[in-house]
C-alpha cells in the first residue's frame, strides 16, 4: 500500500469511527491553496475540522505531535475559507484523530479522538 492509499485508509477509518459516535461527515478532503482539511464533521452544536494522523505506533511520538504549528495554521486558514463559503450556526473546533495500525490495513487498529486539539 503506498502513502496515498494509506492516507485514504486512515481517513476512511476515522470517518467510520466518527459516524459510529454520532457525527455526520459534511465533507472530506477539502483543499484550497492554503491547505487541506481531511474531514469536516458535525455533531450537536459543533462543526469539527478534523486532521487524521495514521502511524504504526507511538514509539517515537504520539501521532498528534505531527500536527505542527505550520500545519495547524494551514488548517485554520482552510477552515476560515470553508466557513466563508458555507453558512453555519455550529461552533467550529479543531480535532485530531490518531490511528495506530501496527500491521497496516491488515491488522487491528487503535483510534484516539482528541476533541478541540488546538485553537
Amino acid at each position: 500500500m503506498d502513502r496515498r492509499e494509506l492516507g485514504r485508509f486512515g481517513e476512511e477509518r476515522a470517518a467510520r469511527y466518527l459516524r459510529l459516535r454520532g457525527y455526520r461527515i459534511v465533507e472530506t478532503n477539502f483543499s484550497c491553496r492554503s491547505g487541506e482539511i481531511d474531514l469536516i464533521a458535525q455533531r450537536g452544536k459543533y462543526l469539527a475540522f478534523v486532521e487524521v494522523k495514521l502511524r504504526k505506533n507511538a514509539d517515537f511520538a504520539a501521532a498528534r505531535e505531527f500536527v505542527t504549528a505550520a500545519k495547524r495554521q494551514r488548517i485554520r486558514t482552510a477552515a476560515a475559507l470553508w466557513l466563508s463559503q458555507h453558512e453555519t450556526v455550529k461552533q467550529p473546533r479543531f480535532d485530531v484523530v490518531e490511528i495506530y495500525a501496527p500491521l497496516g490495513a491488515e491488522g487491528p487498529i487503535t483510534v484516539n479522538h482528541i476533541e478541540n486539539a488546538f485553537e
